[in-house]
């Protein structure tokens, strides 16, 4: 006996999205980086294929419901039926450089959750908040304890201790003279190794916290210690693994003949020994709702389009919420 055809109504229940069927971040396939494929739509899925010398095609299979970012490295092309379907999981889509080291483009799909960047956005824009989630940035750099009275001026000195006691003991481990943090555009080639290091390093630093941003729908340009341009977040959040990462990495690299080409090559391979982009998308979380990281249960309706209020909050979407007018039937 045939099924029948389901009904408006049916669809739209089986249309609106719980947490279960939404991608999570913090799911093991989270993010996938693929590069030097071609990511094709054929009518099993989606798949990334290689082609031989030999002119023979290997395909492997991409689990879209399970990821919640792609990142396409250089030599990748994607067509445009495979992005229809990121984008119907709700897949971020990003551009990178060579092992997810730039972040040059990204594409936002529509049901992605806009629940983090409105904790950010509720968090920059009150003075109090937004100097609490820059004590909580600095505990979480050095592990220390910061007193609830300490001003944006008072953490920028502690900061400015730490990264010199820093560099002074680096220096000392590595037998190099005094070194003194310079970066200038203009005079590129005129710097140090170590300089010269530390700067590539940071740059392919921003670009993974760049695209677990995206990935997260956080706003890049709300910073809540640099502001001022649209990657002001981006620098907030390197700035928490710089004195583990890059700053250490800068350093092994003062007796190389191209520390910038090394360091990116290194940090390449660190990226997998830290895991750093669940890392980010957790820390990113702790700070802006320390009491919402975790994951919401399985099961948690969300609505993905709702209206704002002012004094009810969130109401919903899709009702015609005119009054009807004295005498209208």
């Amino acid at each position: 006996m045939p099924t029948p055809p389901r009904t408006t109504d049916a669809r739209r229940r089986i249309a609106r999205p719980t947490l279960a069927m939404l991608p999570r971040i913090g799911d093991s396939l989270s993010f996938l980086y693929v590069d030097v494929v071609r990511v094709v739509q054929d009518d099993t899925g989606v798949c990334a294929e290689t082609t031989s010398a030999e002119g023979d095609i290997t395909r492997v299979y991409l689990p879209t419901s399970s990821l919640s970012c792609v990142l396409l490295g250089p030599g990748t092309s994607i067509t445009q039926p495979a992005l229809a379907t990121f984008a119907r999981h709700g897949t971020t889509v990003i551009c990178t450089g060579s092992g997810g080291v730039r972040c040059y483009s990204g594409t936002v799909p529509q049901s992605l959750t806009t629940r983090w960047l409105e904790h950010q956005v509720r968090q920059w824009s009150d003075p109090e908040r937004r100097l609490s989630v820059a004590r909580r940035m600095y505990t979480s750099r050095f592990e220390v304890t910061v007193p609830a009275r300490t001003t944006l001026e008072q953490l920028r000195g502690l900061e400015g201790q730490r990264m010199k006691a820093l560099y002074k003991l680096l220096a000392q481990q590595h037998r190099i003279g005094r070194f003194r943090r310079a970066y200038d555009p203009d005079s590129w080639d005129t710097q140090d190794p170590v300089n010269l290091a530390l700067s590539s390093a940071n740059t392919c630093l921003y670009g993974i916290v760049h695209s677990a941003l995206v990935a997260l729908g956080c706003s890049p340009a709300l910073g809540f210690v640099h502001q001022g341009t649209q990657h002001a977040f981006v620098y907030d959040i390197a700035d928490l693994y710089k004195a583990e990462i890059t700053v250490p990495l800068a350093f092994s690299l003062n007796d190389s003949p191209r520390p910038e080409a090394d360091a990116r090559r290194r940090f390449r391979e660190q990226l997998r020994l830290f895991k750093l982009l669940p890392r980010i998308v957790a820390d990113v979380q702790s700070l802006l709702a320390p009491e919402e990281a975790e994951p919401l249960p399985e099961g948690h309706s969300v609505e993905i389009v709702n209206l704002w209020d002012p004094v009810a909050g969130s109401v919903p979407a899709g009702v015609n919420y005119a009054q009807e007018a004295p005498g209208d039937d």
